[in-house]
Protein backbone atom coordinates (compact mmCIF):
# COMPACT_ATOMS: atom_id res chain seq x y z
CA UNK A 1 0.00 0.00 0.00
CA UNK A 2 1.68 3.22 -1.18
CA UNK A 3 0.31 5.69 1.35
CA UNK A 4 2.58 8.53 0.20
CA UNK A 5 1.26 8.19 -3.37
CA UNK A 6 -2.35 8.07 -2.20
CA UNK A 7 -1.85 11.16 -0.05
CA UNK A 8 -0.14 12.97 -2.93
CA UNK A 9 -3.11 12.11 -5.14
CA UNK A 10 -5.28 13.79 -2.49
CA UNK A 11 -2.94 16.80 -2.34
CA UNK A 12 -1.58 15.87 1.11
CA UNK A 13 1.70 14.68 2.59
CA UNK A 14 2.49 13.10 5.93
CA UNK A 15 4.10 15.49 8.40
CA UNK A 16 6.51 14.52 11.14
CA UNK A 17 4.40 12.93 13.88
CA UNK A 18 3.60 15.44 16.60
CA UNK A 19 5.41 15.12 19.91
CA UNK A 20 3.29 14.80 23.05
CA UNK A 21 2.28 18.05 24.76
CA UNK A 22 2.20 16.45 28.24
CA UNK A 23 3.18 13.27 30.13
CA UNK A 24 2.15 10.49 27.73
CA UNK A 25 3.40 8.66 24.64
CA UNK A 26 1.82 9.14 21.22
CA UNK A 27 1.34 5.44 20.46
CA UNK A 28 1.22 2.25 22.50
CA UNK A 29 1.29 -1.10 20.70
CA UNK A 30 -0.15 -3.94 22.74
CA UNK A 31 -1.45 -7.31 21.59
CA UNK A 32 -1.67 -6.42 17.91
CA UNK A 33 -3.40 -3.12 18.56
CA UNK A 34 -2.09 0.44 18.29
CA UNK A 35 -3.67 2.84 20.78
CA UNK A 36 -2.99 6.29 19.38
CA UNK A 37 -3.27 9.29 21.66
CA UNK A 38 -5.44 12.19 20.61
CA UNK A 39 -4.00 14.13 17.68
CA UNK A 40 -4.60 17.81 17.12
CA UNK A 41 -5.13 19.62 13.82
CA UNK A 42 -2.02 21.40 12.54
CA UNK A 43 -1.85 23.94 9.72
CA UNK A 44 1.51 25.50 8.85
CA UNK A 45 2.97 24.16 12.11
CA UNK A 46 0.28 25.76 14.28
CA UNK A 47 -2.68 24.15 16.03
CA UNK A 48 -6.02 25.04 14.43
CA UNK A 49 -7.94 26.64 17.28
CA UNK A 50 -11.50 27.78 17.80
CA UNK A 51 -14.93 26.65 18.84
CA UNK A 52 -17.55 25.18 16.53
CA UNK A 53 -20.77 27.13 16.67
CA UNK A 54 -18.90 30.21 17.86
CA UNK A 55 -15.95 31.33 15.73
CA UNK A 56 -15.76 28.23 13.47
CA UNK A 57 -18.35 26.68 11.20
CA UNK A 58 -18.97 23.06 10.20
CA UNK A 59 -16.72 23.32 7.12
CA UNK A 60 -13.79 24.58 9.22
CA UNK A 61 -14.43 21.78 11.72
CA UNK A 62 -14.48 19.16 8.96
CA UNK A 63 -11.11 20.44 7.71
CA UNK A 64 -9.70 20.41 11.25
CA UNK A 65 -10.81 16.79 11.72
CA UNK A 66 -9.20 15.93 8.39
CA UNK A 67 -5.93 17.49 9.62
CA UNK A 68 -6.16 15.35 12.76
CA UNK A 69 -6.51 12.27 10.56
CA UNK A 70 -3.36 13.22 8.63
CA UNK A 71 -1.50 13.36 11.95
CA UNK A 72 -3.00 9.99 12.95
CA UNK A 73 -1.66 8.53 9.71
CA UNK A 74 1.76 10.01 10.49
CA UNK A 75 1.71 8.34 13.93
CA UNK A 76 0.58 5.02 12.42
CA UNK A 77 3.33 5.18 9.79
CA UNK A 78 5.98 5.77 12.43
CA UNK A 79 4.59 3.02 14.68
CA UNK A 80 4.72 0.41 11.88
CA UNK A 81 8.13 1.60 10.70
CA UNK A 82 6.69 2.59 7.32
CA UNK A 83 5.43 -0.97 6.68
CA UNK A 84 1.80 -0.18 5.85
CA UNK A 85 1.14 -3.87 5.10
CA UNK A 86 1.08 -4.33 8.89
CA UNK A 87 -2.07 -2.20 9.16
CA UNK A 88 -5.07 -4.53 9.21
CA UNK A 89 -7.90 -2.21 10.21
CA UNK A 90 -8.70 1.19 11.63
CA UNK A 91 -10.94 -0.18 14.37
CA UNK A 92 -12.28 3.01 15.93
CA UNK A 93 -11.85 6.77 15.91
CA UNK A 94 -12.80 8.97 18.84
CA UNK A 95 -13.54 12.51 17.67
CA UNK A 96 -13.78 15.36 20.16
CA UNK A 97 -15.18 18.63 18.87
CA UNK A 98 -14.66 21.89 20.76
CA UNK A 99 -18.19 23.23 20.42
CA UNK A 100 -20.90 25.36 21.93
CA UNK A 101 -23.85 23.62 23.64
CA UNK A 102 -26.10 24.56 20.69
CA UNK A 103 -23.76 23.02 18.06
CA UNK A 104 -25.02 19.54 17.13
CA UNK A 105 -23.16 18.71 13.91
CA UNK A 106 -20.30 16.82 15.58
CA UNK A 107 -20.88 13.77 13.33
CA UNK A 108 -20.52 15.92 10.21
CA UNK A 109 -17.30 17.44 11.57
CA UNK A 110 -16.00 13.95 12.42
CA UNK A 111 -16.58 12.91 8.80
CA UNK A 112 -13.46 14.92 7.94
CA UNK A 113 -11.36 12.29 9.72
CA UNK A 114 -13.49 9.29 8.76
CA UNK A 115 -13.68 10.08 5.07
CA UNK A 116 -9.93 10.69 4.86
CA UNK A 117 -9.15 7.33 6.49
CA UNK A 118 -11.29 5.54 3.94
CA UNK A 119 -9.94 7.62 1.02
CA UNK A 120 -6.35 6.73 1.96
CA UNK A 121 -6.73 3.16 3.24
CA UNK A 122 -9.82 1.89 1.42
CA UNK A 123 -11.79 -0.79 3.25
CA UNK A 124 -9.04 -1.01 5.89
CA UNK A 125 -9.91 2.60 6.80
CA UNK A 126 -13.63 1.99 7.47
CA UNK A 127 -14.17 2.07 11.23
CA UNK A 128 -16.47 2.47 14.20
CA UNK A 129 -16.54 5.96 15.67
CA UNK A 130 -17.70 8.26 18.41
CA UNK A 131 -18.16 12.00 17.86
CA UNK A 132 -18.76 14.17 20.90
CA UNK A 133 -18.89 17.84 21.71
CA UNK A 134 -16.68 19.10 24.51
CA UNK A 135 -16.32 22.43 26.31
CA UNK A 136 -12.61 22.80 25.51
CA UNK A 137 -9.60 20.93 24.15
CA UNK A 138 -5.84 21.13 24.79
CA UNK A 139 -4.18 24.26 23.40
CA UNK A 140 -7.61 25.56 22.35
CA UNK A 141 -7.76 23.04 19.48
CA UNK A 142 -10.93 22.90 17.42
CA UNK A 143 -10.89 19.10 17.16
CA UNK A 144 -8.94 16.17 18.61
CA UNK A 145 -9.02 12.62 17.26
CA UNK A 146 -7.66 9.41 18.77
CA UNK A 147 -7.61 5.94 17.23
CA UNK A 148 -7.49 2.21 17.80
CA UNK A 149 -5.76 0.34 14.98
CA UNK A 150 -5.34 -3.41 14.48
CA UNK A 151 -1.87 -4.37 13.20
CA UNK A 152 0.00 -7.53 12.25
CA UNK A 153 3.10 -8.42 14.28
CA UNK A 154 6.37 -6.84 13.16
Amino acid sequence: MDIAAKLAELGLELPQPAAPVAAYVPVVEQGGVLHISGQLPFRDGQVVTGRLGDDLDEVAGYEAARRCAVMLLAQIGKAVGGDWSRVEKIVKLGVFVNSTPAFTAQPKVANGASELMEAVLGEVGRHARSAVGVASLPLGAAVEVDAIVAVKPA
